[in-house]
């Protein structure tokens, strides 16, 4: 369990530090871009995700 956790950690900062890596450019932007966002469009968009990431979790 603890071995899978780990990996999956691994592979969420892996996925995380991929465009920062390829394009900074282009992650400097996106940053700019999510801080213009306002934050109800945010927190929706968070909550998909987590409901998401819940469901995959749950029936993974």
């Amino acid at each position: 369990m603890m071995d899978d956790l780990l990996r999956v950690f691994g592979l969420v900062l892996i996925i995380e530090a991929l465009l920062p890596f390829i394009s900074p450019r282009a992650y400097r932007q996106a940053v700019a871009q999510l801080a213009l966002t306002p934050d109800s469009r945010m927190r929706g968009i968070a909550l998909a995700v987590l409901l998401l990431g819940l469901a995959l979790w749950v029936w993974g």
